[in-house]
């Protein structure tokens, strides 16, 4: 079965074309079931049957998992015999009587303008670290790519004559964003006095790089604008997808249409993008029960 789980993985990579994230999610959640299964004493996936999936996703659930995290290994796990009976290692799919519940959608959690403002302003320039962290937060906010886009950005994928930046989201798909003249000018002043100092005589492809000359990670991008925040006053849990919401909040508080903020987004389903109507919907309501006399 193990060898089944890498010609699964390797079909999601070559077919599907996933992104690396959800490839490693994909992986955990049936590496989890399968080894399950072997405990189960079962070592063929031709003996698997609707019962042991159903045993295996109780004792997923019991270890406390939240149901998001449920709902993905359920999808994980018919994702796996999907492809198992395209490749006709099994007759009948034991998982088609399974169906994935629906999730609410959550609300994400979206700071004020203000409030952002006193986030990129928090880095100051008086260090070439400090001018990195200035123009990657100014650059996420003013495009609401994601961090692992962010991190992922190359040298050739800005575009500072037609202001945008190339960006490759989920599934490795290439999309367009435009960037506001503010943010330009951090990332000019970055890749003209700061990248430099820390790549001294290093080379690299990546556009923001530590003082290792190595391209900034996912946990090191966290960990800065968790810094940044704390030091702008902030108390609130801030992440780097808060300042991805607050970019499709603002816009849409400000009247951009909701198609164009899903283009921005990378999101591939329109309804994914219409959770910020529920959030301004949400700011509203705040500020009629705050404001009106007979609230």
């Amino acid at each position: 079965m193990d060898q089944l789980l890498d010609s699964f993985l390797s079909y999601l990579v070559v077919e599907k074309g996933l992104s690396k994230n959800t490839l490693e999610s994909y992986g955990r959640d049936v590496r989890k079931f399968v080894l399950y299964l072997q405990e189960s004493k079962i070592t063929s996936v031709g003996d698997i049957k609707y019962e042991n999936i159903l045993d295996f996703l109780s004792h997923f659930k019991k270890q406390g998992f939240s149901d998001t995290t449920t709902v993905r290994c359920i999808v994980s796990i018919k994702q796996f015999f999907k492809y198992l009976l395209l490749e006709k290692i099994i007759k009948e799919d034991p998982t088609s009587q399974i169906r994935t519940p629906r999730m609410k959608k959550s609300i994400p959690g979206v700071i004020s303008l203000e409030e952002v403002e006193r986030i990129l302003a928090s880095p100051g320039e008086s260090t070439p670290e400090r001018i990195r962290d200035s123009a990657m937060l100014e650059v996420l906010y003013a495009t609401g790519i994601r961090v692992s886009e962010l991190i992922g950005l190359k040298l050739n994928d800005v575009n500072f004559e037609m202001g945008f930046i190339i960006v490759y989201g989920k599934g490795s798909k290439e999309r367009i964003v435009p960037m506001g003249e503010k943010a330009q000018e951090k990332l000019k002043s970055y890749m003209e006095h700061s990248r430099p100092v820390l790549l001294k005589t290093r080379e690299s492809k990546a556009l923001f790089v530590t003082r290792r000359g190595k391209a900034m990670t996912r946990q090191g991008f966290w960990k800065l604008i968790k810094t940044h925040a704390i030091s702008a006053g902030i108390a609130k849990n801030i992440s780097p997808h808060t300042l991805r919401h607050s970019f499709a909040t603002h816009l849409l508080e400000r009247g951009a249409d909701l198609r164009s903020i899903q283009i921005m987004l990378g999101h591939s389903d329109i309804s994914t993008t219409q959770i910020y109507t529920h959030v301004e919907s949400e700011r509203l309501k705040e500020i009629h029960k705050k404001y009106h006399p007979r609230s």
